[in-house]
């Protein structure tokens, strides 16, 4: 695939080119914010062209003409081109993910672990001789299933996150409220220690309060890994004619090369850990489907399947039991923060102004 006549190009390592960055304009800039295409929908757009008989590389460079400006065009073009110069499409795939490419990006971290998914299924096609196309759809059957399940839980969290926005400007009700009833709580708030102190602690109360209906929020979505990858991905290698400890092998190489495993934990919160773990536990249901196919002589990769299916159910179902806890737990801040806040910034220097007004009187 040769480069777009004008557009200058720049080496990333051996045989790897990929455009050079321009100063963006504002408008530019602004439409590389908006959403990009879900990676589903372009590995799908790719697993048709290949089944029809189009080169990879090709098939890159065909996704990317049709792309709006924006990272996953840079990605595909980025991939395109490094295949032209021999560049195994997996390995354009991260070296593209390892440079950041998402920063600035709307849910960059979860593009960035959605598509490091879709480079270790791309590697492990390339190093078992599985079909590339039946591989491909495999892939987008997990990730339709995980975007599925994120999709629910974001309508599940969405009347406890709307409720904590409002539940969180009740000292400002409370304040409001007093002054309506005519009395100068503001003077007191802003004009004496008492009111100083007040402000203070109603500040305090309320910053502690946001944080911890973020780290609840946090915890009850999803993670962006893709459950059941790993028995996919087996039973992808086993369809390649590649042995069970082998395929294993395969897998696991390709886990590691590409950041799966292991993926670093979101400084917002996130829990690279615990992707790990889950990862860890997913290697070891594999190996006991496996044992279970020789025992029976079972087709091992009919069964892996299955399990990939069980798996996704299982993390579906675990992410809506989170997200309708959320409801409950959120309620903790509430009344642990937001009503002693609401005494604090509402009903204290109403009682002074009340006292002091009364005190005036007499």
């Amino acid at each position: 695939m040769t480069d777009r006549p004008g557009a200058p190009t720049r080496r990333d390592g051996p045989g790897l080119r990929r455009p050079s960055h321009r100063p963006r304009s504002h408008h530019t800039a602004r439409r590389t914010r908006t959403t990009p295409t879900p990676a589903a929908v372009v590995v799908e757009r790719l697993a048709v062209l290949v089944e029809a008989g189009v080169a990879p590389t090709r098939a890159w460079g065909h996704v990317a003409s049709v792309e709006p400006d924006g990272p996953i065009r840079r990605l595909a073009e980025a991939v395109a081109s490094g295949g032209a110069d021999g560049v195994p499409v997996s390995a354009g795939l991260v070296s593209w993910l390892d440079e950041d490419r998402f920063v600035g990006v709307p849910d960059a971290l979860e593009l960035e672990r959605t598509w490091r998914q879709v480079a270790c299924a791309w590697r492990v096609a390339e190093t078992s001789g599985a079909p590339m196309a039946d591989c491909l759809h495999s892939v987008v059957r997990a990730l339709r299933a995980a975007d599925e399940a994120r999709r629910d839980v974001r309508v599940a969290l969405s009347g406890p996150r709307a409720t904590s926005q409002v539940v969180l400007a009740l000292p400002v009700v409370g304040l409001l409220f007093s002054l309506g009833l005519g009395f100068d709580t503001g003077a007191v708030l802003v004009g004496t220690p008492i009111g100083w102190a007040c402000l203070v602690v109603a500040a305090g109360l309320v910053t502690l309060a946001r944080r911890w209906n973020a780290h609840l929020v946090r915890r009850a979505r999803p993670s962006p890994r893709v459950p059941g990858l790993r028995p996919e991905l087996l039973a992808v290698a086993l369809s390649g004619g590649a042995a069970w400890s082998s395929g294993l092998t395969a897998v696991d190489e390709a886990v590691a090369s590409c950041g799966v495993g292991g993926v670093a934990p979101d400084p917002r919160g996130g829990a690279g850990a615990v992707d790990e773990a889950a990862d860890l536990a997913e290697r070891r249901r594999c190996e006991l489907v496996l044992d279970l196919s020789r025992r029976a002589g079972a087709p091992a990769g009919v069964l892996l399947r299955s399990e990939a299916r069980e798996l996704r159910s299982e993390a579906r179902s675990a992410a809506q039991t989170a997200a309708s806890r959320l409801g409950v737990t959120l309620m903790l801040p509430l009344g642990v923060c937001i009503l002693p806040a609401f005494l604090v910034i509402g009903v204290v220097p109403l009682v002074v102004s009340l006292v002091s007004s009364t005190a005036g009187s007499w």
